[in-house]
């Protein structure tokens, strides 16, 4: 391991690394690494003001209540956007173009890299890399030189990297874990970096700060060397602008798995403000299935009481979008149900109808989920495989039923049929996701089931030779056995083996040969049922351990991607099934007829007539729900006990009053006796290593409640010893 070097002219790397006087002592002295220096905090040092207990407690608030940002007299577009300098975007402005398009992205993922990759030499784990020593050394230069309050690329470009040095790990072994360490301490770096930015900023241009971090669109190859940037050939059915091509940081860190970096206070903030829909932008798509990017927002707050009653942008609003897929799943339940309940192998039913018309248009809004964003995003989602499965099922259940249908065939009707039934196991289970997503056993449930697959396939593919063999000894038993077992009766008999329910191939083994078929089946009952299904329960066992260990990274990461995923770009979502089937046959022709303009203003008119009483009580819900109310700051009154309604089952309880202490501010002459009697400014300095020049004075002239306990009992201890040693 390397620590940057401190001679670098840069002046972030010499106030990262400090003087070469402050690092080595001077020239005569030892060489040892000051702490103080290493660790300095410019919000401390001498000559600057310090905060007051009420700027701290306010800064606290603001960067923990985001929801209570909206003032009164806040100026918004007629759509109810927010910008980040607070004034109105106007009316003209139609396509807001890329406001980074001049920064050097594809100089500062090489950058990172050089840094990165001179910074660790050796292998360490994540804990290892948080340590203090590592912290000091390798983790906190990397961020003071890295930090750059006008570049919002930075985070993109260090999970980019994250990821390159991922992929070298997994391709390159002889480099033992140092890659790993690389990966693991740019997600640090990155984690650090934005807490930075969000302890340095507060209040509404704070958050949005933060949110162009991590949502705004950058492309690898950004201002890159012109022979260096790859040609792309961009349809004018797929047009997106400036943002062809590029990702966020958020949909980079879900790729790389960067639970850590995502379980982050200061990325959970941005990712629930735009799960709520407080935030609003327009997220870059993979693939369109019917584009309509004749508008694209800013990155910016939604104030629900100056948009329009029917904003049609609201459906893709993740919170509102989970919603909608729950419904249209429990209504595609229902007829799956009700369809199988009436079933009729001759002809079609009024049932089944309802359900292929409708489940049609279901398994088209999943197949552009998958187009949306990506095969590796979508997958990540926590029901992806159930949804997945259930599309292999219908198309099969669609192409053998209509086959019967044309031929006339009662019997493969029936198999249609019977291929629906099995749907069953995927859909119930399905419905216990969505309704709890965030419980430790779907979560883990979803991960063994991805182990138990491929280790069943293994076994199968390895055990395959014992039943290659026993057919073929089964081909040379006595000519007075006309009746030799088949594959599949071998197969049967090695499964019931495999799982312990029955010993019948055991017994008959000798069909096969006197000694070598017993031997066989014993050799295989030993490894399969004994050795193989011990190794599967300790892997799964060590999968359950590993999620639950990190349960709330985990739920996290889960969030993440449910919030990503659920901020569509494509047209086709806002059509309702089986709608959305009309809607695929009729709107790409126009699309390549019509104008962008016209055809975006047929869209919104489609899109508001078909969705108008839902969004009509999205407008109602937001206008009271979506922001909370500012908390003032001084003495409201009577608790909230008394204005939540006439009754309230919180105060009926011997309990109440613990929580209702907190339910309001303190009223102001309780918070000057507080600073009086705490004096923070000296608490802060003196708990800070701004403060060591305080607690460098002598004991009698600091007084004693302006010092430390541990000083106290230091004193305490040391003058116990020294009477010890006097007597």
């Amino acid at each position: 391991m390397t620590s940057p070097p401190t001679s670098n002219p840069d002046s972030k790397s010499a106030s990262a690394t400090g003087s070469n006087n402050d690092v080595t002592g001077g020239s005569k002295g030892p060489k040892h690494i000051r702490l103080p220096q290493l660790l300095k905090r410019p919000h401390l040092e001498s000559g600057t003001s310090h905060r007051s207990l009420s700027e701290a407690i306010r800064g606290v608030r603001s960067r923990e209540e985001p929801e209570t940002l909206l003032e009164e007299d806040d100026v918004a577009d007629p759509d109810g956007t927010l910008r980040l300098d607070g004034s109105s975007m106007g009316p003209t402005e139609i396509f807001f173009p890329d406001p980074y398009k001049h920064l050097k992205v594809y100089h500062t993922i090489h950058r990172i890299r050089r840094l990165v990759r001179a910074s660790v030499e050796d292998p360490y784990t994540f804990d290892q890399l948080k340590e203090p020593r590592l912290n000091v050394l390798v983790v906190k230069p990397l961020v003071d030189r890295l930090y750059d309050e006008d570049d919002v690329s930075v985070v993109y470009c260090l999970l980019v990297n994250r990821m390159q040095f991922l992929r070298e790990q997994h391709f390159q072994h002889h480099h033992q874990t140092v890659n790993l360490t690389r990966a693991n301490l740019c997600e640090l770096v990155a984690q650090k970096m934005l807490r930075r930015y969000d302890e340095d900023n507060s209040g509404r241009p704070g958050l949005l700060l933060l949110a162009n971090i991590l949502v705004a669109p950058f492309q690898p190859f950004q201002n890159a060397p012109a022979q260096l940037f790859p040609q792309r050939r961009v349809s004018r059915y797929q047009m997106q602008g400036d943002y062809e091509g590029k990702m966020t940081a958020l949909e980079v860190a879900i790729v790389s798995e960067a639970k850590h970096f995502l379980s982050g206070s200061a990325c959970q903030k941005i990712i629930d403000a735009v799960y709520r829909g407080r935030i609003i932008y327009t997220p870059t798509t993979f693939m369109d299935i019917i584009p309509d990017h004749y508008k694209h927002k800013a990155i910016s707050l939604y104030d629900p009481r100056k948009a329009p009653l029917l904003n049609q942008y609201r459906l893709i609003v993740p919170r509102t979008r989970n919603l909608i897929e729950v419904l249209q799943f429990i209504l595609l339940l229902a007829l799956y149900c009700l369809c199988m309940m009436n079933r009729d192998d001759y002809s079609f039913t009024t049932a089944e109808a309802f359900f292929l018309v409708y489940g049609l248009g279901w398994v088209l809004d999943e197949c552009a989920s998958v187009l949306e964003h990506g095969w590796v995003v979508h997958t990540q989602n926590l029901w992806a495989f159930l949804d997945i499965t259930f599309v292999v099922i219908y198309f099969a259940y669609l192409s053998v039923r209509i086959r019967g249908w044309m031929l006339g065939n009662a019997d493969i009707g029936q198999q249609a049929l019977d291929i629906l039934a099995i749907a069953a196991p995927i859909l119930f289970p399905r419905l216990a996701f969505n309704l709890m997503p965030e419980n430790m056993l779907f979560i883990s449930l979803r991960a063994m089931m991805k182990e138990f697959t491929a280790l069943s396939l293994i076994a199968v593919w390895c055990f395959g030779g014992f039943l290659v063999s026993l057919k073929w000894l089964s081909l040379d038993a006595e000519p007075g056995n006309p009746n030799p077992p088949g594959s599949a009766t071998i197969s049967k008999w090695m499964l019931w083996i495999w799982f312990g329910l029955d010993g019948t191939g055991i017994e008959q083994a000798p069909q096969f040969h006197k000694i070598l078929g017993p031997a066989l089946m014993v050799i295989y009952a030993f490894l399969g049922n004994t050795l193989f299904l011990t190794v599967l329960v300790s892997i799964l066992s060590n999968t359950f351990s590993k999620i639950a260990a990190d349960a709330t990274a985990e739920i996290q990461f889960r969030r993440a991607v449910l919030t990503f995923e659920g901020v569509k770009s494509d047209s086709l979502f806002a059509y309702r099934p089986p709608l959305n089937v009309l809607a695929l046959l009729i709107l790409p022709p126009l699309k390549l007829m019509l104008q962008p303009r016209w055809f975006h203003k047929l869209n919104v008119t489609l899109v508001r007539l078909h969705n108008a009483p839902f969004l009509l009580l999205i407008a109602l819900y937001e206008r009271r729900y979506l922001w909370k109310p500012r908390r003032s700051q001084q003495y409201l009154g009577p608790s909230k006990r008394s204005t939540s309604g006439f009754w309230s089952w919180s105060s009926f309880s011997v309990h109440a009053d613990l929580q209702a202490v907190f339910d309001e501010e303190p009223p102001q002459e309780v918070v000057d006796w507080i600073e009086e009697e705490d004096e923070l400014d000296d608490a802060v300095l003196d708990n800070s290593f701004a403060g060591a020049r305080a607690r460098s004075l002598s004991p009698g002239s600091v007084p004693l409640r302006h010092r430390r306990l541990s000083t106290v009992l230091q004193e305490e201890f040391e003058g116990n010893g020294n009477r010890a040693g006097s007597s």
